[in-house]
């Protein structure tokens, strides 16, 4: 007797620890290619003679591209589906990393620009790979987890990167974290065999197949194959979640945009105010980063217990005490950094989070996340030359964190806005 297809795709998905696994391995390499510029961002300015606004680029460009690039994203997910995106997303940034660390600065931005568009695929394939994937009572939770190990690849980006150029020069220090990418494609290759396998006498089973969310066929629920899972949460439709998304996109905006600010210039602001080293600074500025994994895995624990509302009001309150804090008590920056980090973890949990929680299928959370990273990205992308064109014109770092305290201002109000609006539309997640 033949097997269905759609059983054949449900047997070709692996387990939840090692669905896990891959979009940690996929998840290391989505920020740590753009976060290592910045512990050596004086090195590479004085060598490319860049201003302070173009060494912001380095980071702002694939923001930038983050958002221009969404639609080819979600048209990718949907023509070769997820697991062929993850591998051009994985080889994008292998190329793009190699080609950075080559030539003159017209080089080095077009293989940032590469890194960039590569990038996004991963961001927008991250949220479908969950949904299909993962019950919905472990969306935060693995979420979490992926917020979590972006942090842990930022912050070895941010210790590695300046000692590894003190020895060999900041282009081996930035080319070396190709060999990352290259341990996820080592784990993705397989997997996207496996899974082209399985869906080959049936191209029917695509981006909109049953989830683990809708079917009981997937087996994800806690008791086994066969096991009912609790039923969808209504679909991106009507005036109430296009209010969550639009809410969403506000938070993101603000969300984005402080945390590649902080990101880009807390090791110069660290130098310039504390008189760190740049092995010093990146050090300090790298409690930013890990401080992420307490709020990217605390605030699905917490939510556990209280719903989704109170850690999000706990982030929003330890985001806006980063900048206040290094305006008010410079001396203390390692508590901001670890405050601030742990916000910035916890939020982007907090938003990621309801999205699966609100799309029905797999095409309507790519298109939510597409809109929600849209936005946020393209705010982003401003942000770190704007901060650097503030500290240029003010000879210090005042303005650069008043933009900061005002991006948190917004994540506040707007995550509370759409976290309270989500669990009214579904109180039983």
């Amino acid at each position: 007797m033949k097997e269905p297809a759609t059983d054949r795709v449900f047997a070709s998905r692996p387990s939840l620890p090692w669905v896990i696994l891959g979009i940690a391995m996929l998840a290391v390499s989505l920020r740590a290619p753009i976060i290592a510029p910045t512990a050596v961002l004086g090195e590479i300015q004085a060598d490319l003679g860049l201003t302070a606004a173009g060494a912001g680029l380095l980071t702002g460009l694939p923001v930038l591209l983050f958002a221009l690039a969404t639609p080819l994203a979600t048209r990718t997910i949907r023509r070769w589906g997820p697991e062929a995106t993850v591998l051009l997303c994985l080889g994008g940034v292998l190329a793009g990393t190699v080609i950075r660390s080559l030539g003159p600065a017209s080089v080095v931005f077009a293989g940032t620009a590469i890194i960039g568009v590569a990038l996004t695929l991963g961001n927008i394939v991250v949220p479908v790979l969950i949904r299909r994937d993962v019950p919905w009572n472990r969306v935060s939770t693995v979420t979490g987890a992926y917020s979590a190990v972006i942090n842990v690849g930022s912050m070895a980006a941010l210790l590695g990167t300046a000692p590894l150029a003190a020895l060999v020069g900041w282009r081996w220090a930035l080319a070396a974290w190709a060999v990352v990418v290259m341990i996820g494609l080592a784990y993705w290759l397989p997997t996207a065999r496996r899974r082209r396998q399985a869906l080959r006498p049936d191209r029917s089973a695509a981006s909109d197949e049953p989830s683990a969310h809708t079917t009981a066929a997937g087996g994800r629920g806690s008791g086994g194959p066969g096991t009912p899972v609790a039923p969808a949460p209504t679909a991106l439709r009507g005036r109430s979640n296009r209010w969550i998304v639009a809410m969403l996109t506000v938070a993101f905006c603000g969300q984005s945009a402080a945390y590649f600010s902080t990101t880009t210039w807390l090791p110069l602001l660290l130098s310039d105010v504390r008189g760190l080293s740049p092995v010093a600074s990146g050090a300090s500025a790298s409690l930013f980063q890990i401080a992420a994994i307490v709020g990217a895995l605390g605030v699905p624990l917490l939510a556990a217990r209280t719903g989704l509302w109170v850690p999000t009001a706990g982030v929003a309150v330890l985001w806006i005490s980063l900048p206040i804090g290094l305006l008010l008590a410079p001396d203390e920056y390692l508590l901001w950094s670890i405050t601030g980090g742990i916000a910035q973890g916890g939020g982007f949990t907090a938003i990621f989070s309801v999205i699966p929680r609100v799309a029905r299928s797999d095409r309507e959370a790519a298109t939510a996340s597409a809109r929600i990273q849209t936005g946020g990205y393209l705010a982003a992308t401003c942000a770190p030359p704007v901060a650097g064109w503030l500290h240029t014109m003010t000879g210090g770092w005042t303005a650069p964190l008043f933009l900061v305290l005002a991006l948190a201002a917004a994540f506040s109000v707007a995550s509370l806005s759409a976290v309270q609006a989500s669990e009214r539309r579904n109180p039983l997640h």
